[in-house]
């Protein structure tokens, strides 16, 4: 079991953050937050994939606008994504935002940020205060060489957390990002370190799925399984609602929330097969396919590792030359002939 860091707890409505609440999967909107009959139905389908507060961006007053219109209308909490305008962060928190996500570098005038938290103060509001590699100041004008870049951004960071609990604000979740996946590692285990308010994680700019979800898991993985990190976004250039799955995915990994679907495990296979395993695991996955019910289903290709597995799955087929024998719960059930072994493992997983 991970051992979670223990830190503050933070209020954002309905959502807690901070062990022993759940780690909450975030993602944002990606349509126009103008457009509030569309951010709605991207919330509503968002919040159905597992997403309990979602983000939305707020550059412009029509924005901020329309966020009343949507936090009233929202099935989950509503965090506003703002940068650089005091102005927009003070009317995103007057539109009833349960937490809005600020970098204060991008502030200048620091009588804003005091504005931005007498609002927050007087609203019940919470606010993620972020440094991001890219955005603050001192890599705008300076060559940072790499290896001084995480020193820096945590020397930004415990200049904005003094200034916020010298207003007596801790109602803050913190939050460092890079694109670099070492360097995001490295920066969250000195906030962690550092400090005992809760952490969002993520990896910035992480790109299409296919090139975002390894670097991704392995920096959000990382973390987690140090006990560091209560709350994340997986950053893809896709479907929002494919954040939320991988990023739930990334926690039932490390068991950080408990599977509500069927877990396959399938053998690598190698030339000891006498059946076409992958053959029979796709096909057993069309058949998991819309059970919302968790079960570890193990398809193994030979003895090697197959009865081994079985003993962890609840049901397992482990295939030999032309038959295959169904484990259930660790115990041989039955030898099936090959051609008939994705219906038998079919048979006992409707059972099951």
């Amino acid at each position: 079991m991970i051992k979670r860091r223990r830190s503050k707890i933070v209020k954002a409505s309905t959502v807690r953050f901070g062990a022993p609440h759940p780690i909450a999967v975030q993602s944002m909107t990606k349509v126009p937050t103008t457009d509030v009959a569309r951010c709605l139905r991207q919330i509503t389908k968002l919040a159905a994939a597992g997403c309990p507060i979602i983000r939305l961006a707020a550059p412009t007053s029509a924005d901020t606008a329309a966020l009343k219109k949507i936090v009233d209308k929202s099935p989950i909490p509503i965090i506003a994504d703002i940068h650089f305008s005091a102005a927009r962060a003070i009317e995103a928190i007057e539109a009833g935002v349960c937490k809005i996500r600020l970098n204060p570098g991008n502030i200048k005038d620091r009588k804003d940020i005091l504005k931005i938290i007498a609002a927050a103060k007087a609203h019940g509001t919470a606010i993620r205060a972020g440094v991001n590699e890219a955005s603050i100041r001192d890599l705008k004008s300076e060559n940072v060489p790499e290896n001084k870049r995480v020193a820096l951004m945590l020397r930004e960071m415990k200049k904005y957390v003094r200034f916020f609990e010298k207003q007596n604000f801790t109602n803050l979740v913190l939050s460092a990002k890079s694109a670099d996946t070492v360097r995001t590692i490295e920066i969250n285990r000195a906030i962690a370190e550092n400090f005992d308010y809760p952490i969002h994680i993520g990896l910035t700019h992480a790109g299409l799925p296919q090139d975002a979800k390894v670097p991704s898991a392995i920096a959000i993985g990382t973390l987690l399984a140090e006990g560091i990190g209560d709350t994340i976004r997986v950053s893809l250039a896709a479907d929002p609602v494919e954040e939320i799955r991988f990023g739930n995915e990334i926690l039932r990994s490390l068991g950080l929330i408990e599977s509500t679907t069927p877990e396959l495990t399938v053998c690598p296979t190698c030339g000891r097969c006498k059946v076409d395993v992958i053959k029979l695991a796709k096909q057993v996955r069309k058949t998991l396919k819309g059970i919302d019910k968790p079960a570890k289903i193990a398809v193994m290709g030979c003895i090697v590792n197959g009865p081994g597995e079985a003993q962890d799955a609840d049901l397992a087929v482990c295939a030999a030359q032309g038959k295959g024998y169904i484990y259930k719960h660790g115990k041989k059930l039955k030898v099936t002939q090959e051609a008939q072994l994705l219906k038998a493992l079919t048979e006992e997983i409707e059972k099951l």
